[in-house]
Protein backbone atom coordinates (compact mmCIF):
# COMPACT_ATOMS: atom_id res chain seq x y z
CA UNK A 1 0.00 0.00 0.00
CA UNK A 2 1.25 3.44 -0.84
CA UNK A 3 0.69 6.38 0.92
CA UNK A 4 -1.95 7.89 -2.17
CA UNK A 5 -3.19 11.56 -1.86
CA UNK A 6 -6.82 10.22 -2.01
CA UNK A 7 -6.04 7.94 0.89
CA UNK A 8 -4.08 11.04 2.37
CA UNK A 9 -7.09 13.30 1.91
CA UNK A 10 -9.58 10.95 2.91
CA UNK A 11 -8.09 10.48 6.58
CA UNK A 12 -7.43 14.07 6.93
CA UNK A 13 -11.14 14.76 5.57
CA UNK A 14 -12.18 12.26 8.40
CA UNK A 15 -10.12 13.82 11.04
CA UNK A 16 -11.59 17.04 10.49
CA UNK A 17 -14.85 15.82 10.74
CA UNK A 18 -14.44 14.25 13.67
CA UNK A 19 -12.15 16.17 15.49
CA UNK A 20 -10.05 13.21 16.27
CA UNK A 21 -6.35 11.43 14.85
CA UNK A 22 -7.15 8.95 12.59
CA UNK A 23 -4.82 5.74 11.65
CA UNK A 24 -3.97 2.75 10.17
CA UNK A 25 -1.72 0.10 10.80
CA UNK A 26 -0.34 -1.77 7.52
CA UNK A 27 1.56 -4.58 6.69
CA UNK A 28 4.40 -5.55 4.05
CA UNK A 29 1.95 -6.60 1.76
CA UNK A 30 -0.05 -3.21 2.13
CA UNK A 31 -2.62 -5.06 3.44
CA UNK A 32 -4.44 -2.49 6.44
CA UNK A 33 -4.45 -4.86 9.80
CA UNK A 34 -6.45 -2.28 11.62
CA UNK A 35 -7.86 1.53 11.73
CA UNK A 36 -7.58 3.44 14.69
CA UNK A 37 -9.66 6.35 15.95
CA UNK A 38 -8.17 7.90 18.47
CA UNK A 39 -8.12 11.41 20.48
CA UNK A 40 -7.35 14.95 19.62
CA UNK A 41 -3.84 14.48 20.68
CA UNK A 42 -2.73 10.22 21.10
CA UNK A 43 -3.65 6.87 19.03
CA UNK A 44 -4.04 4.23 21.54
CA UNK A 45 -2.68 1.33 19.43
CA UNK A 46 -3.70 -2.43 19.50
CA UNK A 47 -2.74 -5.35 20.81
CA UNK A 48 -0.11 -6.20 18.58
CA UNK A 49 0.55 -10.03 19.90
CA UNK A 50 -0.27 -11.52 16.19
CA UNK A 51 2.77 -10.09 14.90
CA UNK A 52 5.72 -11.24 16.41
CA UNK A 53 9.01 -10.80 16.55
CA UNK A 54 10.82 -13.62 16.55
CA UNK A 55 14.26 -13.74 15.26
CA UNK A 56 13.01 -10.30 13.31
CA UNK A 57 14.51 -7.02 14.88
CA UNK A 58 10.99 -5.14 13.40
CA UNK A 59 7.48 -6.08 13.47
CA UNK A 60 6.02 -6.12 9.81
CA UNK A 61 3.39 -3.48 10.24
CA UNK A 62 3.76 0.31 9.43
CA UNK A 63 1.74 3.30 11.55
CA UNK A 64 0.19 5.81 9.20
CA UNK A 65 -2.09 8.84 11.17
CA UNK A 66 -2.72 12.11 11.47
CA UNK A 67 -2.12 15.12 13.40
CA UNK A 68 -4.85 17.70 13.18
CA UNK A 69 -2.31 20.15 13.39
CA UNK A 70 0.80 20.32 10.82
CA UNK A 71 2.98 19.46 13.35
CA UNK A 72 6.16 16.92 13.94
CA UNK A 73 5.93 13.55 15.40
CA UNK A 74 5.16 13.85 18.77
CA UNK A 75 7.09 11.90 21.87
CA UNK A 76 4.74 9.61 22.14
CA UNK A 77 4.83 8.60 18.64
CA UNK A 78 8.85 7.95 18.77
CA UNK A 79 8.00 6.13 21.85
CA UNK A 80 5.63 3.77 20.07
CA UNK A 81 8.17 3.17 17.55
CA UNK A 82 10.72 1.94 19.42
CA UNK A 83 8.86 0.11 22.06
CA UNK A 84 6.64 -1.78 19.46
CA UNK A 85 9.50 -1.79 16.78
CA UNK A 86 7.12 -1.03 13.90
CA UNK A 87 8.14 -0.77 10.51
CA UNK A 88 7.80 2.82 10.36
CA UNK A 89 5.57 5.78 11.72
CA UNK A 90 3.96 8.65 9.81
CA UNK A 91 2.01 11.41 10.73
CA UNK A 92 0.35 13.51 7.96
CA UNK A 93 -0.01 17.31 9.48
CA UNK A 94 -3.46 18.46 8.64
CA UNK A 95 -3.62 22.14 7.45
CA UNK A 96 -6.75 24.20 8.82
CA UNK A 97 -9.35 23.42 5.45
CA UNK A 98 -8.95 19.81 6.13
CA UNK A 99 -6.29 19.24 3.18
CA UNK A 100 -2.61 17.25 3.54
CA UNK A 101 0.21 19.65 4.61
CA UNK A 102 3.54 18.17 5.30
CA UNK A 103 4.01 14.28 6.01
CA UNK A 104 6.26 13.40 8.83
CA UNK A 105 8.44 9.99 8.95
CA UNK A 106 10.46 8.30 11.67
CA UNK A 107 12.54 5.04 11.63
CA UNK A 108 14.64 2.50 13.62
CA UNK A 109 18.37 2.53 13.25
CA UNK A 110 21.13 0.07 13.34
CA UNK A 111 23.50 0.41 16.44
CA UNK A 112 25.58 3.09 15.86
CA UNK A 113 27.84 5.49 17.42
CA UNK A 114 25.94 8.12 18.64
CA UNK A 115 23.52 5.74 19.86
CA UNK A 116 20.68 7.04 17.57
CA UNK A 117 17.35 4.37 18.44
CA UNK A 118 15.82 6.42 15.94
CA UNK A 119 16.05 8.88 13.03
CA UNK A 120 13.40 11.92 11.97
CA UNK A 121 13.32 12.89 8.60
CA UNK A 122 13.15 15.96 7.59
CA UNK A 123 9.59 16.95 6.94
CA UNK A 124 8.09 16.94 3.20
CA UNK A 125 5.00 18.86 1.49
CA UNK A 126 3.00 15.19 1.54
CA UNK A 127 2.89 15.63 -2.59
CA UNK A 128 6.76 15.82 -3.12
CA UNK A 129 6.69 12.28 -0.45
CA UNK A 130 8.02 9.07 -2.61
CA UNK A 131 9.66 6.09 -1.08
CA UNK A 132 10.03 2.87 -2.14
CA UNK A 133 8.87 1.16 1.02
CA UNK A 134 9.44 -2.21 0.71
CA UNK A 135 13.11 -2.06 -0.30
CA UNK A 136 13.38 0.64 2.41
CA UNK A 137 11.98 -2.25 5.00
CA UNK A 138 13.93 -4.66 3.91
CA UNK A 139 17.14 -3.10 3.52
CA UNK A 140 16.74 -1.46 7.08
CA UNK A 141 15.89 -4.75 8.72
CA UNK A 142 18.97 -6.49 7.13
CA UNK A 143 21.30 -3.49 8.32
CA UNK A 144 20.01 -4.08 11.76
CA UNK A 145 20.52 -8.26 11.85
CA UNK A 146 23.78 -7.52 10.57
CA UNK A 147 24.87 -4.84 12.77
CA UNK A 148 23.22 -6.02 16.14
CA UNK A 149 25.99 -5.87 18.80
CA UNK A 150 27.74 -8.52 19.76
CA UNK A 151 25.84 -10.51 17.39
CA UNK A 152 28.02 -13.29 15.58
CA UNK A 153 26.37 -15.75 13.31
CA UNK A 154 28.53 -18.95 14.34
CA UNK A 155 28.42 -18.19 17.60
CA UNK A 156 25.02 -20.45 18.36
CA UNK A 157 24.56 -19.89 22.34
CA UNK A 158 22.12 -17.45 23.63
CA UNK A 159 22.24 -14.06 24.28
CA UNK A 160 21.29 -12.60 27.18
CA UNK A 161 20.26 -8.73 29.12
CA UNK A 162 21.17 -8.87 32.52
CA UNK A 163 18.82 -6.65 35.05
CA UNK A 164 18.68 -5.47 38.26
CA UNK A 165 16.20 -3.64 40.12
CA UNK A 166 16.94 -3.24 43.69
CA UNK A 167 16.87 -0.82 46.62
CA UNK A 168 20.17 -1.87 47.96
CA UNK A 169 22.97 -0.38 48.36
CA UNK A 170 24.80 0.17 45.08
CA UNK A 171 27.78 -1.82 45.85
CA UNK A 172 25.97 -4.68 47.20
CA UNK A 173 24.04 -4.26 43.92
CA UNK A 174 26.92 -4.33 41.64
CA UNK A 175 28.52 -7.39 43.51
CA UNK A 176 25.47 -9.20 42.74
CA UNK A 177 25.12 -8.39 39.08
CA UNK A 178 29.01 -9.45 39.13
CA UNK A 179 27.88 -12.81 40.37
CA UNK A 180 25.03 -12.98 37.74
CA UNK A 181 27.45 -12.60 35.08
CA UNK A 182 29.48 -15.71 36.11
CA UNK A 183 25.99 -17.73 36.34
CA UNK A 184 25.26 -16.79 33.04
CA UNK A 185 28.87 -17.64 32.08
CA UNK A 186 28.22 -20.77 33.69
CA UNK A 187 25.00 -21.52 32.03
CA UNK A 188 27.23 -20.95 28.84
CA UNK A 189 25.29 -17.57 27.77
CA UNK A 190 26.75 -14.53 26.08
CA UNK A 191 25.98 -11.19 28.13
CA UNK A 192 25.18 -8.63 26.07
CA UNK A 193 24.59 -5.78 28.45
CA UNK A 194 23.27 -5.08 31.58
CA UNK A 195 20.62 -2.58 32.93
CA UNK A 196 20.58 -1.26 36.30
CA UNK A 197 18.30 0.46 38.35
CA UNK A 198 17.89 1.89 42.17
CA UNK A 199 14.09 2.97 42.52
CA UNK A 200 12.89 4.56 45.45
CA UNK A 201 9.95 1.78 45.09
CA UNK A 202 10.10 -0.97 43.05
CA UNK A 203 7.19 -1.51 40.13
CA UNK A 204 5.17 -4.31 41.48
CA UNK A 205 4.44 -4.63 37.26
CA UNK A 206 7.93 -4.95 36.06
CA UNK A 207 10.24 -4.34 38.88
CA UNK A 208 12.08 -1.52 36.46
CA UNK A 209 10.44 2.25 35.90
CA UNK A 210 8.69 2.98 32.66
CA UNK A 211 11.83 4.58 31.25
CA UNK A 212 13.94 2.01 32.24
CA UNK A 213 11.82 -0.87 30.47
CA UNK A 214 11.86 1.69 27.14
CA UNK A 215 15.96 1.46 27.33
CA UNK A 216 15.60 -2.48 28.43
CA UNK A 217 13.29 -3.04 25.14
CA UNK A 218 15.46 -0.69 22.84
CA UNK A 219 18.62 -2.20 24.38
CA UNK A 220 17.03 -5.14 23.32
CA UNK A 221 16.87 -4.58 19.79
CA UNK A 222 20.07 -3.04 19.28
CA UNK A 223 21.85 -6.44 20.37
CA UNK A 224 20.09 -8.99 19.38
CA UNK A 225 19.10 -10.34 22.70
CA UNK A 226 17.37 -13.72 22.64
CA UNK A 227 16.87 -14.03 26.23
CA UNK A 228 16.62 -10.99 29.81
CA UNK A 229 17.84 -11.99 33.06
CA UNK A 230 17.08 -10.60 36.48
CA UNK A 231 19.00 -10.57 38.86
CA UNK A 232 15.81 -10.72 41.41
CA UNK A 233 13.14 -13.38 42.09
CA UNK A 234 10.03 -12.44 39.73
CA UNK A 235 6.61 -13.43 40.11
CA UNK A 236 4.85 -15.35 37.27
CA UNK A 237 2.65 -12.43 36.96
CA UNK A 238 5.90 -10.15 36.44
CA UNK A 239 7.49 -13.17 34.53
CA UNK A 240 4.43 -12.54 32.14
CA UNK A 241 4.08 -8.72 32.15
CA UNK A 242 7.70 -8.87 31.01
CA UNK A 243 7.64 -11.08 28.38
CA UNK A 244 4.53 -9.47 26.84
CA UNK A 245 6.50 -6.09 26.52
CA UNK A 246 9.80 -7.41 25.47
CA UNK A 247 8.70 -10.43 23.77
CA UNK A 248 11.79 -12.24 24.83
CA UNK A 249 12.42 -15.12 27.25
CA UNK A 250 12.84 -13.88 30.85
CA UNK A 251 13.64 -15.88 33.72
CA UNK A 252 15.20 -14.75 37.08
CA UNK A 253 18.26 -15.44 39.29
CA UNK A 254 16.50 -19.26 40.46
CA UNK A 255 15.60 -20.37 37.34
CA UNK A 256 19.06 -19.34 35.99
CA UNK A 257 20.75 -21.66 38.72
CA UNK A 258 18.56 -24.23 38.51
CA UNK A 259 19.22 -24.24 35.23
CA UNK A 260 23.25 -25.04 35.58
CA UNK A 261 22.48 -27.27 38.20
CA UNK A 262 20.34 -29.45 35.44
CA UNK A 263 23.36 -29.08 32.85
CA UNK A 264 25.89 -30.00 35.23
CA UNK A 265 24.24 -32.90 37.70
CA UNK A 266 25.56 -36.03 35.93
CA UNK A 267 25.00 -38.39 38.65
CA UNK A 268 21.68 -40.17 38.80
CA UNK A 269 20.93 -38.66 42.28
CA UNK A 270 22.21 -35.52 41.11
CA UNK A 271 19.81 -36.08 38.35
CA UNK A 272 16.92 -36.47 40.84
CA UNK A 273 17.71 -33.73 42.95
CA UNK A 274 17.64 -31.16 40.23
CA UNK A 275 14.60 -32.15 38.63
CA UNK A 276 12.85 -31.91 41.74
CA UNK A 277 14.02 -28.86 42.74
CA UNK A 278 12.37 -27.77 39.31
CA UNK A 279 9.28 -29.14 39.80
CA UNK A 280 8.73 -27.68 43.25
CA UNK A 281 9.76 -24.05 41.98
CA UNK A 282 7.47 -24.80 38.81
CA UNK A 283 4.22 -25.67 40.92
CA UNK A 284 3.58 -22.70 42.34
CA UNK A 285 3.88 -20.89 39.25
CA UNK A 286 1.04 -22.95 37.35
CA UNK A 287 -1.62 -21.34 39.49
CA UNK A 288 -1.43 -18.58 36.47
CA UNK A 289 -4.59 -19.00 34.23
CA UNK A 290 -4.45 -18.21 30.63
CA UNK A 291 -6.20 -18.79 27.56
CA UNK A 292 -3.51 -22.11 26.42
CA UNK A 293 -4.55 -23.49 29.85
CA UNK A 294 -8.20 -22.93 30.16
CA UNK A 295 -9.50 -25.48 27.75
CA UNK A 296 -11.37 -28.55 28.72
CA UNK A 297 -10.11 -31.46 29.07
CA UNK A 298 -12.41 -35.23 29.64
CA UNK A 299 -10.66 -38.60 30.11
CA UNK A 300 -11.71 -41.87 28.75
CA UNK A 301 -14.99 -42.70 30.87
CA UNK A 302 -15.22 -39.63 32.95
CA UNK A 303 -18.10 -37.65 34.21
CA UNK A 304 -18.79 -34.26 33.86
CA UNK A 305 -16.68 -31.81 32.59
CA UNK A 306 -13.46 -33.05 33.19
CA UNK A 307 -9.88 -31.19 34.09
CA UNK A 308 -8.65 -27.96 33.25
CA UNK A 309 -5.65 -28.36 31.08
CA UNK A 310 -4.02 -26.17 34.27
CA UNK A 311 -5.47 -28.58 36.32
CA UNK A 312 -4.19 -31.56 34.41
CA UNK A 313 -0.40 -29.77 34.86
CA UNK A 314 -0.54 -29.11 38.16
CA UNK A 315 -1.68 -33.41 39.16
CA UNK A 316 1.33 -34.08 36.61
CA UNK A 317 3.82 -32.42 38.02
CA UNK A 318 2.23 -33.53 42.17
CA UNK A 319 2.58 -37.24 40.75
CA UNK A 320 6.29 -36.66 39.36
CA UNK A 321 7.52 -35.11 42.39
CA UNK A 322 5.89 -37.58 44.47
CA UNK A 323 7.85 -40.35 42.24
CA UNK A 324 11.01 -38.52 42.33
CA UNK A 325 10.47 -38.15 46.18
CA UNK A 326 10.18 -42.37 46.17
CA UNK A 327 13.28 -42.71 43.95
CA UNK A 328 15.48 -40.45 46.10
CA UNK A 329 14.51 -41.94 49.83
CA UNK A 330 15.69 -45.50 47.52
CA UNK A 331 18.72 -43.80 46.39
CA UNK A 332 19.36 -42.24 49.54
CA UNK A 333 19.07 -45.47 51.35
CA UNK A 334 22.23 -46.30 50.16
CA UNK A 335 23.69 -43.85 50.77
CA UNK A 336 22.96 -44.36 54.54
CA UNK A 337 24.64 -47.55 54.47
CA UNK A 338 27.74 -46.34 53.47
CA UNK A 339 27.74 -43.55 55.89
CA UNK A 340 27.00 -46.75 58.57
CA UNK A 341 30.11 -48.68 57.47
CA UNK A 342 32.59 -45.71 57.71
CA UNK A 343 31.42 -44.74 61.50
CA UNK A 344 31.87 -48.56 62.36
CA UNK A 345 35.06 -48.34 60.69
CA UNK A 346 36.29 -45.54 62.85
CA UNK A 347 37.57 -43.60 59.74
CA UNK A 348 37.85 -39.62 60.81
CA UNK A 349 35.66 -37.91 58.30
CA UNK A 350 36.55 -34.44 56.59
CA UNK A 351 34.13 -32.24 54.37
CA UNK A 352 35.36 -29.59 51.83
CA UNK A 353 32.40 -27.06 52.05
CA UNK A 354 32.51 -23.40 50.77
CA UNK A 355 31.37 -21.12 48.21
CA UNK A 356 30.95 -22.07 44.40
CA UNK A 357 34.26 -21.74 42.79
CA UNK A 358 36.75 -21.38 45.70
CA UNK A 359 38.88 -23.97 44.54
CA UNK A 360 37.12 -27.34 46.59
CA UNK A 361 37.53 -29.77 43.96
CA UNK A 362 40.66 -29.00 43.05
CA UNK A 363 42.28 -29.08 46.77
CA UNK A 364 40.13 -32.90 46.61
CA UNK A 365 42.29 -33.67 43.46
CA UNK A 366 45.56 -32.01 44.87
CA UNK A 367 45.30 -34.24 48.00
CA UNK A 368 44.23 -37.37 46.70
CA UNK A 369 45.82 -37.69 43.21
CA UNK A 370 42.42 -37.64 41.84
CA UNK A 371 40.66 -35.81 38.68
CA UNK A 372 37.64 -34.80 40.38
CA UNK A 373 36.23 -32.57 36.77
CA UNK A 374 37.36 -29.16 38.02
CA UNK A 375 36.45 -25.75 35.56
CA UNK A 376 37.35 -21.72 36.42
CA UNK A 377 33.02 -21.59 36.55
CA UNK A 378 30.65 -21.67 39.03
CA UNK A 379 28.82 -25.23 40.23
CA UNK A 380 31.03 -26.79 37.60
CA UNK A 381 31.00 -29.96 40.03
CA UNK A 382 28.05 -31.07 41.83
CA UNK A 383 27.75 -34.63 42.89
CA UNK A 384 29.35 -35.43 45.96
CA UNK A 385 32.91 -37.11 45.70
CA UNK A 386 34.40 -39.40 48.44
CA UNK A 387 37.80 -40.24 48.54
CA UNK A 388 40.48 -41.66 51.29
CA UNK A 389 43.53 -39.59 52.14
CA UNK A 390 46.65 -41.30 54.22
CA UNK A 391 48.89 -39.22 56.83
CA UNK A 392 51.95 -40.85 58.60
CA UNK A 393 51.81 -42.78 61.64
CA UNK A 394 48.86 -45.32 59.68
CA UNK A 395 45.95 -42.89 60.10
CA UNK A 396 43.28 -42.60 57.16
CA UNK A 397 40.58 -40.11 56.88
CA UNK A 398 37.45 -40.44 54.46
CA UNK A 399 37.66 -36.82 52.73
CA UNK A 400 34.24 -35.89 50.95
CA UNK A 401 33.78 -32.76 48.20
CA UNK A 402 30.17 -31.00 48.65
CA UNK A 403 28.31 -28.78 45.85
CA UNK A 404 29.28 -25.37 46.25
CA UNK A 405 27.52 -22.55 48.38
CA UNK A 406 25.96 -18.98 46.85
CA UNK A 407 24.03 -16.13 48.07
CA UNK A 408 20.77 -16.71 48.02
CA UNK A 409 21.08 -20.24 47.17
CA UNK A 410 17.09 -21.05 46.03
CA UNK A 411 15.53 -22.34 49.01
CA UNK A 412 13.75 -25.91 46.39
CA UNK A 413 17.31 -26.56 45.51
CA UNK A 414 18.45 -25.96 48.92
CA UNK A 415 15.96 -28.24 50.15
CA UNK A 416 16.57 -31.43 47.31
CA UNK A 417 20.01 -31.32 48.04
CA UNK A 418 19.52 -32.12 52.30
CA UNK A 419 19.99 -35.75 52.35
CA UNK A 420 23.05 -35.59 50.42
CA UNK A 421 23.90 -32.34 52.67
CA UNK A 422 22.84 -34.57 55.50
CA UNK A 423 26.23 -36.22 55.06
CA UNK A 424 28.44 -33.70 56.33
CA UNK A 425 26.54 -34.12 59.96
CA UNK A 426 28.84 -36.67 60.03
CA UNK A 427 32.27 -35.00 59.70
CA UNK A 428 34.22 -34.79 62.19
CA UNK A 429 36.09 -31.31 60.61
CA UNK A 430 34.80 -28.95 58.06
CA UNK A 431 37.12 -27.52 55.60
CA UNK A 432 35.72 -24.15 54.73
CA UNK A 433 37.64 -23.28 51.53
CA UNK A 434 37.34 -19.41 50.43
CA UNK A 435 38.95 -17.67 47.56
CA UNK A 436 41.12 -14.99 48.86
CA UNK A 437 41.54 -13.28 45.75
CA UNK A 438 38.13 -12.72 45.84
CA UNK A 439 37.27 -9.04 46.59
CA UNK A 440 33.82 -9.96 48.27
CA UNK A 441 35.43 -13.04 50.43
CA UNK A 442 34.69 -11.76 53.58
CA UNK A 443 31.07 -10.98 52.42
CA UNK A 444 31.20 -14.84 51.23
CA UNK A 445 32.48 -16.30 54.64
CA UNK A 446 29.39 -14.73 55.95
CA UNK A 447 26.82 -16.42 53.19
CA UNK A 448 28.30 -19.91 53.65
CA UNK A 449 28.24 -19.68 57.51
CA UNK A 450 24.47 -18.38 57.40
CA UNK A 451 23.95 -21.73 55.21
CA UNK A 452 26.25 -23.91 57.29
CA UNK A 453 23.93 -22.53 60.24
CA UNK A 454 20.57 -23.43 58.80
CA UNK A 455 21.95 -26.91 58.46
CA UNK A 456 23.07 -27.02 62.06
CA UNK A 457 26.04 -27.89 61.57
CA UNK A 458 27.94 -24.43 62.91
CA UNK A 459 28.57 -26.72 65.77
CA UNK A 460 30.98 -29.27 63.71
CA UNK A 461 34.75 -28.15 64.36
CA UNK A 462 35.78 -26.00 61.31
CA UNK A 463 39.11 -25.19 59.33
CA UNK A 464 39.16 -21.93 57.18
CA UNK A 465 41.72 -22.83 54.37
CA UNK A 466 42.58 -19.76 51.99
CA UNK A 467 42.70 -20.89 48.63
CA UNK A 468 44.20 -18.95 45.92
CA UNK A 469 47.09 -17.56 47.84
CA UNK A 470 49.48 -16.98 44.73
CA UNK A 471 46.95 -14.55 43.17
CA UNK A 472 47.86 -11.80 45.92
CA UNK A 473 50.00 -10.10 47.64
CA UNK A 474 52.01 -13.31 50.71
CA UNK A 475 51.68 -10.72 53.35
CA UNK A 476 47.95 -9.59 53.19
CA UNK A 477 47.52 -13.46 52.56
CA UNK A 478 49.32 -14.04 55.84
CA UNK A 479 47.98 -11.53 57.95
CA UNK A 480 43.88 -12.95 56.81
CA UNK A 481 44.41 -16.29 57.51
CA UNK A 482 46.07 -15.31 61.24
CA UNK A 483 42.79 -13.05 61.55
CA UNK A 484 40.46 -16.04 60.90
CA UNK A 485 42.79 -18.94 62.82
CA UNK A 486 42.98 -20.64 59.46
CA UNK A 487 46.00 -21.51 56.91
CA UNK A 488 46.62 -20.34 53.23
CA UNK A 489 47.48 -22.07 50.66
CA UNK A 490 47.12 -22.89 46.57
CA UNK A 491 45.84 -25.83 45.71
CA UNK A 492 47.57 -25.70 42.59
CA UNK A 493 51.11 -25.48 44.36
CA UNK A 494 51.78 -28.89 46.70
CA UNK A 495 54.05 -27.31 48.25
CA UNK A 496 51.88 -25.18 50.47
CA UNK A 497 49.39 -27.99 51.76
CA UNK A 498 52.19 -28.96 54.21
CA UNK A 499 50.52 -26.70 56.79
CA UNK A 500 47.14 -27.48 55.67
CA UNK A 501 47.75 -30.82 56.96
CA UNK A 502 49.66 -30.01 59.82
CA UNK A 503 46.67 -28.26 61.04
CA UNK A 504 43.78 -31.18 60.29
CA UNK A 505 46.34 -33.62 62.50
CA UNK A 506 45.92 -31.19 64.97
CA UNK A 507 41.94 -30.73 64.71
CA UNK A 508 40.90 -34.66 64.15
CA UNK A 509 43.68 -36.02 66.51
CA UNK A 510 44.26 -33.22 69.24
CA UNK A 511 47.87 -34.07 69.06
CA UNK A 512 50.86 -31.83 68.15
CA UNK A 513 51.52 -31.12 64.27
CA UNK A 514 54.18 -33.27 62.55
CA UNK A 515 55.76 -30.03 61.33
CA UNK A 516 56.22 -32.37 57.22
CA UNK A 517 58.45 -30.12 55.95
CA UNK A 518 60.64 -32.82 54.44
CA UNK A 519 57.31 -34.90 53.56
CA UNK A 520 56.02 -33.96 50.07
CA UNK A 521 52.39 -34.55 49.95
CA UNK A 522 52.06 -36.95 47.67
CA UNK A 523 53.44 -39.49 49.96
CA UNK A 524 50.15 -38.60 52.15
CA UNK A 525 47.94 -39.67 48.92
CA UNK A 526 45.88 -42.49 48.39
CA UNK A 527 43.05 -42.88 46.42
CA UNK A 528 40.05 -44.81 46.95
Amino acid sequence: MVITPELARYLTELSLEAGRQIGILADRKGIIQFVIVGYEKELLIPDLSDFRLGRKRLRGVRLIHTHLKDEPLSQDDLTDLAMLRLDMIAAIGMLENGLPGNIYTAHLLPPNPEKKVYQVDEPLPFHRYNLNFQEFVYSLEDELSKKAIGYDVRDKRERAILVSASTKGKAEQEESLEELKELARSDELVVLDTIVQRPHQINPKYLLGSGKIKELIITSLQFGADIIIFDQNLTPAQVKALGEITELKVIDRTQLILDIFARRAHSREGKVQVELAQLKYLLPKLSERSTALSRLTGGIGGRGPGETRLEVDRRRVKDRIYNLEKELESLNKGRSQRRSRRREAKIPIVSIVGYTNAGKSTLLNALTNSSVLTQNLLFATLDTSTRRLRFPREREVIITDTVGFIKDLPKDLLTAFLPTLDELKDADLLLHIVDISNPRFEQQIEDVNKILMSLELDRIPHLMVFNKKDRIEPKFAKAVAKRYKGVAISALDTSTLIALLNEMEVYLWKGEPLHLQQQAPEDMRLQD
